[in-house]
């Protein structure tokens, strides 16, 4: 982890838009002259740039990027010289044909000019020297005979080398994605950096890995369509060939990764392409292979091509060992990370009767095998990681062991939650540790790999804790097929490369820059994106897409699915607005990487929303259905087009790249086809039994007048509908919808007995063209005391038919709080609060319940903060609390008894099942109540409740509830930590008036 990065560093990221527009880094580029700055490009002139010809071929490469960068930027493009320089020639030559001022790049250690400059001038490089892939840059004075100055960049090693030149570009103005999401580069004429310059220690984590996976349809279709002339490999069919990849190798390295586990399904990166093993190690890209591809060999691909027997070393190990054999003398020559272990055939667990012993074999004969390759006795020094992925996880737990040195690489639920960090004692590891994440997965309970689906605030999350807990040797993230998950690849390996950069309070502040860098917009706008990013990422990851049908929200209670579905109407209206303002060059990047996924989200749940409103106005006898039957049918065709349209973009550069069907599973796998939800139509032509009006009051599934089994238990025979209001209703109001049930247009009035009760509108019409009008009520509670109780009455007038009237019941019941209070108060029978609305926090042994912004299904999450240190628990009462005070009007209709639900992340046991994840809730001075809410599983399993298409990660959330006995009145409820890393989202006080919703009752009014 950087241990000298300041304070003024960190204010760098907030002042992006005065100099340049770089994410979580240090900005040492300008772009007019200052007494401070050093010219790269003045008056049409770029300043030439010198590398020494021992200079690693990598970095030799990255120069030539870095200057088609300045290029791009200004237009004019540097110089660049393979200079000679060491002691003894610098001694007798004069370098001033090169210009009086040049920059010089290389390597410590390696480009005998930085040598000689370092030694010339006696600069200090202690900061970086002998450190992992850091850099420093700065202007130094008479670096060689007859040049005044140089701005040197100075890598501790290759990529150290190379990440400052990438530094420099994205500052210069090119983005990481110049290529890959389209972003053009922003455009000066003049470049200068700062002659202090720019320097990074090493990075948090060591090794920064994606890993493209589940890559058919859509990523396959695509390389296969761009790369190739429509054959692939001879062996395998891939299209990922060195083309491809040389792609990919570059955006890794501009955005400070430096490792890959390369794609894997119908596909062998070793065999595809003779020049694939050779030119990532050209690059600077550390190569592995997944948790299910031991010894650098794509498995089961290669083994089913070249493999001998059974994939079974019970039975079949010399054939195996050969085989390991054979990648290993393969891959020797490069740089790699060696996974060991071994998992069964098709990336599943082995046969439940091969044990521990045979997999320490496994293990053993795998470091074997690479002392014999490398000709060593000591393998320590050759990168190894064991990925405890499933049921793995339960070998370790079990007691299986692998030498100190090799990598524990632990994994997620492949939904984003860390089944398990390092504990205390683990830590100590030679090896160390680090994390397998996902962002895109295939299986239970369900695929998701359409669109972006999870939130950075989650990721941040899960990977603060993993940089407390020291699991910070290498990380990958699974990124399918890498498109559109483009901003996630990003903040995941900037997080890697820094972590200190990014805390609660500013991480709002990477998608604010990212929306500021890409499109060169101002800052308000830059917020504005920031804002449809959170809005669709949050409204995705509280269920992801591919888990969506047509009852997800509520229709009927708590407004839930018309608020859902304006909140992403907002967002894709803003997306609209901000698309048509940008210029040309910069809509192709924006369309990707903001707004097709925010209108792509909105048509899909705006189908799913639709089919169900559809399904339920025919079950009301309402003509109405049918017009969201032809609004589901053209959102099927619009979800389509916005395909195509993507497809299209840049002459269709990324076609294919939306391949992926993601309407109507029918199990856990993708479907073969989009399907069209089911929707159904209503004979409009024929008069509903019950007459040409129907009534529907909010929060009710039936309709009058007339029978349904929503209108009472029995279906038949019910009372009129009826509708209660009190102050604190967070809507300040009811409706009811007047409908048509049939062909025959009417007109109608609303009345009531009361003054107290505003009705809008008091009359209106309806017909086939204008099937409904819905009708509001409201209160004026200065004329109401205690409860009263008004009766409307809808009266029709139905053209050629006799009159129609139906009454309803309308209650209001006036509840008043004591001067004076403060607090949430109940309404609707319900206190709901979101976490971070907290009336008190209090602060214990340096930890302080802390907001998340962003984090969660609705607003965000409050979680004790800081991460690790000692790991420490608390009894209840004991620890840091965050308080909350609420009024009840009535806990009578649960027996003088309410239930507080605490909604929290999903998270996992990440200390291990002894240590399990816990709170306290305590009311007023009452006896607190502990819970432990995630149960342990068997070893390598998850919990029982996790799973399902309604469990913890389907619903994103896990409900704990706990039984209080209260009384009505003013209360204070107290949540205590007992482990670290829960998450709450959100407190629900239920005194009987919760109904169903997905989300919960809205945040209730607080006085």
């Amino acid at each position: 982890m950087p241990g000298w990065v300041n304070a003024a560093a960190l204010a760098g990221i907030l002042a992006l838009a005065r100099t340049a527009l770089a994410i979580g880094q240090d900005t040492c580029v300008a772009f007019t002259s200052s007494r401070s700055t050093f010219p790269i490009v003045r008056g049409g002139h770029a300043t030439p740039v010198l590398l020494s010809p021992d200079e690693w071929p990598g970095v030799q490469r990255t120069a030539l990027d870095f200057a088609a960068d300045v290029h791009a930027v200004t237009g004019v493009r540097p110089v660049l010289r393979n200079v000679s320089a060491d002691a003894r020639t610098a001694a007798s030559t004069s370098y001033a044909d090169l210009g009086r001022t040049v920059v010089i790049v290389g390597t410590l250690g390696r480009s005998a000019l930085v040598d000689e400059v370092v030694n010339r001038t006696k600069l200090d490089v202690s900061a970086i020297e002998g450190k992992w892939e850091a850099f420093l840059a700065r202007e130094v004075a008479d670096p060689l005979p007859g040049i005044e100055s140089a701005y040197v960049v100075i890598g501790a090693d290759k990529r150290g080398t190379i990440f400052a030149l990438y530094d420099h570009s994205e500052q210069f103005g090119v983005s990481p994605w110049y290529w890959w999401a389209d972003v053009p580069t922003t455009k000066h004429t003049e470049l200068y950096v700062e002659r202090s310059g720019c320097s990074h220690g090493s990075p948090t984590v060591k090794y920064r890995a994606i890993f493209l996976n589940d890559e058919q349809p859509a990523l396959q279709n695509w390389a296969m369509d761009k790369f190739t002339n429509g054959t692939g490999a001879a062996l395998t069919g891939s299209p990922f060939n060195h083309f491809f990849y040389t792609k990919l190798f570059e955006l890794i390295l501009r955005l400070k990764g430096n490792h890959l586990w390369p794609a894997m399904w119908t596909s062998a990166f070793g065999i595809d392409d003779p020049q694939n093993q050779a030119l990532a190690d050209w690059y600077g890209i550390v190569m592995g292979t997944s948790h299910e591809e031991p010894m650098m060999r794509s498995t089961p691909v290669e083994w089913n091509l070249f493999g001998s027997g059974q994939w079974d070393y019970e039975t079949n190990a010399k054939n195996i060992y050969d085989y390991w054999l054979n990648g290993t003398v393969r891959s020797k020559a490069f740089e790699n990370v060696y996974t060991i272990g071994m998992r069964g055939a098709g990336d599943l667990p082995l046969s439940e009767d091969q044990n521990i012993e045979l997999l320490e074999k496994v293990v053993a004969d795998q470091r074997k095998l690479l002392q014999d390759v490398y000709n060593t006795t000591d393998v320590s020094t050759i990168p190894q990681v064991w990925t405890l992925y499933k049921e793995v996880q339960g070998y370790y737990e079990d007691g299986m062991r692998v030498p100190d040195d090799v990598v524990l690489l632990w994994s997620d639920d492949n939904w984003g939650n860390i089944r398990r960090y390092p504990t205390l004692d683990e830590r100590n590891r030679t090896g160390g540790a680090g994390v397998y994440y996902h962002v895109d997965y295939v299986g239970d309970p369900r695929d998701y790999k359409w669109i972006t689906s999870s939130q950075i605030e989650k990721t941040f999350d899960q990977m603060s804790t993993a940089v407390a807990r020291d699991a910070t040797k290498i990380w990958v993230l699974n990124v399918g097929d890498l498109k559109p998950y483009e901003m996630h690849t990003e903040f995941f390996l900037s997080y890697g490369w820094n972590a200190t950069r990014w805390t609660p309070s500013n991480l709002g502040s990477f998608v604010t820059g990212w929306a500021q860098r890409e499109f060169d917009l101002s800052r308000t706008d830059a917020a504005e994106v920031a804002a449809i990013v959170r809005n669709v990422t949050r409204h995705n990851s509280r269920r992801k897409p591919e888990l969506w049908n047509s009852t997800t929200y509520s229709l009927t209670n708590y407004r839930e699915a018309e608020t859902v579905l304006a909140e992403l109407q907002g967002a894709a209206a803003a997306s609209t607005r901000l698309y048509r303002s940008l210029p040309s060059r910069t809509q192709p990047a924006f369309f990707q990487l903001v707004h097709h996924p925010v209108q792509a989200t909105l048509t899909l749940a705006n189908m799913w929303i639709s089919a169900g409103i559809n399904n339920l106005r025919a079950s009301q006898a309402r003509i109405s259905a049918n017009k969201f039957k032809e609004q589901v049918e053209k959102l099927f065709d619009a979800d389509y087009a916005l395909e195509v349209d993507y497809h299209s973009l840049l002459d269709g550069k990324w076609d294919h790249m939306m391949d992926q069907t993601h309407v109507m599973y029918y199990y856990w796998q993708q479907p073969m086809a989009n399907t069209m939800p089911f929707v159904t139509q209503v004979q409009a032509k024929k008069q509903a039994l019950a007459g040409a009006m129907r009534i529907i009051p909010e929060g009710s599934a039936g309709a009058w007048p007339g029978d349904n089994v929503n209108n009472c238990a029995q279906g038949y025979g019910c009372p009129d509908p009826s509708l209660s209001l009190d102050p604190f209703v967070p809507a300040g109001n009811r409706f009811i919808d007047v409908a048509a049930g049939g062909p025959t247009p009417f007109t109608f009035t609303v009345t009531s007995n009361v003054s107290w009760l505003a009705i809008s509108p008091a009359k209106g019409s309806v017909s086939p063209s204008a099937p409904e009008q819905r009708v509001y009520f409201s209160v004026n509670w200065d004329n109401v005391t205690g409860a009263e109780v008004a009766q409307i009455v809808f009266d029709a007038a139905v053209k050629g038919q006799p009159s129609m009237s139906v009454k309803a019941t309308f209650t209001a019941n006036h509840t008043v709080v004591p001067d004076g209070y403060r607090g949430f108060v109940e309404g609707d029978g319900v206190v709901s609060i979101e976490a971070a609305h907290a009336a008190r926090n209090t602060t214990v042994e340096g930890l302080t319940w802390t907001e998340i912004p962003g984090l969660g299904r609705t607003l965000s999450g409050v979680t004790p903060w800081p991460r690790g240190g000692n790991e420490l628990n608390f009894t209840a009462g004991s620890g840091p609390s965050i308080e909350y005070d609420f009024y009840l009007f009535n806990t009578f209709e649960q027996g003088g008894n309410v239930t507080i639900t605490t909604l929290v992340s999903p998270s996992l046991n990440g200390l291990g099942d002894d240590r399990p994840l816990g709170l306290a809730l305590q009311v007023d001075d009452g006896a607190p109540q502990t819970t432990y809410f995630v149960p342990a599983a068997t070893p390598g399993n998850l919990p029982k409740a996790w799973g399902g298409t309604d469990g913890w990660v389907a619903k994103s959330i896990i409900e704990v509830p706990m039984v209080f006995a209260v009384k009505p009145g003013a209360h204070t409820l107290k949540v205590w930590m007992i482990e670290p890393t829960v998450v709450v989202q959100k407190i629900i006080v239920d005194t009987g008036g919760v109904k169903a919703s997905y989300l919960g009752p809205p945040e209730s009014v607080r006085v």
